[in-house]
């Protein structure tokens, strides 16, 4: 922001405090899953919630998660303007999105069983599909508010990143986390091993519900505390349209939230088709946490100091360093995600046990859920590079590119969903988000390229490439001591196989950084010299 006040905090500052915090938001998460599948394996409970969370979720991880289109939005404007201009801003914001989601919030209460059916119509089909169904029905009732407190919480998240307060808002996320594992610990107390037999289904999955919903009351508590604390904006009414910067906003909101909203209706696509698959909704939950913990931490990163640097220099006269940023990130994606994927794909049932296998979870849904993992593993570098060139719109003012190409990314991912459900099951739904990822990632490059006179191709494709090159051979040593130690050791042992995993997975990462190294990319070398530093001291 413009005012005269603390100096701004480096790219390297920013990004390792939001790591951290992420990281300590993101074990939360991940005991979270591990308590969920424990007490309800792949079973009527999980699965309901996979479903019944997807509207509120909408709301609430997209609009209400950090690098949503809320967060973007805030971020963008605030970024270019007066700290003193702030209060009045995020106030008027915060009423008339308020306003808004609360309408959502009651229309998910009163028709919570027609959305149900709408999102998953396999479920009429089978009894145990309408068990799931009733479930569902009820954890959506419980879980409606979420869309009004995600929009809230999205605010937040701008409004404090704006003020370079970022610990707060990437490790907020946690008391979601707790709040459910509370929960259910106090549930499983009171019944034991009983909370998985049927006929505790309809009380473990309003628990789940309610613990969600209390998370989310704490998270936006938490914030509101601290944007008074530093007056950024008070929990006050304000319908103020002419405050200065409002339309701005909402230039940039509006369409990156319908641009989110065409990203979901791919989602309601997919669990069109994976409700006609048993267990296949919480296959997906499963499998896509154990991507997204390591993924929402590197997004976060990579993204959230990028996207006041990309505002900051939209204009013409600074797009040779905006083009240096756009590449920076894109290496950065690269250099994370790849090694990523290829632990993914070829670790994948190692991972699935260690994380998951105990209680409810047995040894069919670890195999239900690895080939899933793998899917999402192969996507990594798309999904998050998509996301760099989105918020690179968005920096430059423009939301409606990256919505245009939702819409059309609408049509595809049915096509696709079509064939490669019924080529691959519930791993294709995941093949086909890829598909949709790829063709984003292709059509915003191209478009970007015209819009900034040219891109530096050569530049980008070559590290890249060498980059995805060194994942390969990092896969195959993974897998090579993975398949080493399952011949020595009794792999059904958790310990045994989280030593398995471990060794497979530093012998994955050994070789690719030795590869990587040899590429000669300034964004290795910094990260290197820093590490160097940090061990010198």
């Amino acid at each position: 922001m413009s005012d005269k006040q603390k100096p701004s905090r480096s790219l390297v500052g920013i990004a390792g405090i939001v790591a951290v915090a992420t990281l300590i938001s993101k074990v939360f998460g991940l005991v979270r899953q591990q308590v969920i599948a424990a007490a309800f394996g792949v079973g009527p409970v999980a699965n309901a919630y996979f479903y019944a969370y997807i509207i509120p979720g909408f709301l609430f991880v997209l609009l209400g998660g950090i690098n949503g289109p809320f967060h973007s939005a805030l971020v963008s404007v605030l970024a270019k303007r007066d700290r003193s201009e702030a209060p009045r801003l995020v106030e008027t914001v915060t009423t008339l999105v308020g306003c808004i989601l609360l309408v959502v919030t009651i229309a998910l209460v009163l028709f919570a069983e027609v959305f149900i059916d709408l999102i998953a119509p396999g479920f009429l089909k089978t009894p145990e599909g309408l068990q799931v169904r009733a479930i569902a029905i009820q954890q959506l009732q419980i879980m409606a508010p979420l869309a009004i407190l995600g929009g809230l919480i999205g605010i937040g998240f701008g409004t404090l990143n704006a003020a370079e307060e970022y610990w707060l808002p990437a490790v907020s996320p946690l008391f979601s986390s707790v709040a459910v594992i509370g929960g259910l610990g106090i549930l499983a107390l009171q019944l034991g091993e009983k909370i998985s037999l049927p006929e505790y289904a309809l009380l473990g999955g309003a628990v789940l519900a309610g613990g969600t919903l209390v998370g989310a009351i704490l998270q936006w508590l938490v914030q509101l505390i601290s944007q008074w604390r530093i007056n950024m904006g008070k929990l006050r009414l304000r319908f103020d349209w002419r405050t200065p910067g409002v339309k701005e906003v909402f230039q940039v909101m509006a369409p990156a939230t319908l641009s989110s909203g065409m990203l979901h209706i791919n989602v309601y696509t997919d669990l069109f088709f994976a409700s006609y698959i048993p267990g296949a909704g919480a296959s997906l939950n499963f499998a896509n946490l154990l991507v997204n913990t390591p993924l929402g931490i590197i997004s976060n990163v990579i993204l959230v100091p990028l996207l006041p640097v990309f505002s900051r220099l939209a204009a013409p006269e600074n797009w040779p360093e905006l083009k240096q940023r756009i590449r920076q990130g894109m290496i950065l994606t690269a250099l994370t995600m790849f090694p990523l994927s290829a632990l993914m794909v070829t670790l994948a049932m190692p991972i699935v046990r260690v994380v998951y296998e105990r209680q409810a979870f047995d040894e069919q849904a670890a195999m239900q859920v690895a080939p899933v993992l793998m899917a999402y593993g192969i996507g990594m570098f798309v999904y998050l590079g998509r996301d760099v060139i989105v918020r690179v719109f968005y920096g430059l003012g423009d939301g409606q590119t990256p919505f245009r190409i939702s819409v059309f990314n609408i049509f595809l991912n049915a096509v696709l969903d079509y064939f490669l459900v019924s080529a691959f099951g519930t791993p294709g739904i995941v093949f086909a988000t890829v598909g949709v990822n790829i063709s984003s990632l292709v059509l915003l490059l191209w478009l970007l390229d015209k819009q900034l006179n040219g891109l530096p191709w050569r530049e980008w494709i070559l590290p890249i490439l060498g980059l995805a090159v060194s994942s390969v051979f990092a896969g195959v040593a993974s897998w090579g001591v993975s398949w080493g130690c399952e011949q020595v050791l009794d792999i059904s042992n958790l310990w045994l196989g989280l030593l398995q995993l471990s060794l497979a997975g530093i012998a994955g990462l050994a070789v690719f950084a030795l590869l990587a190294t040899r590429l000669n990319l300034p964004e290795v070398d910094v990260f290197i010299s820093r590490v160097r530093q940090k061990f010198g001291r």
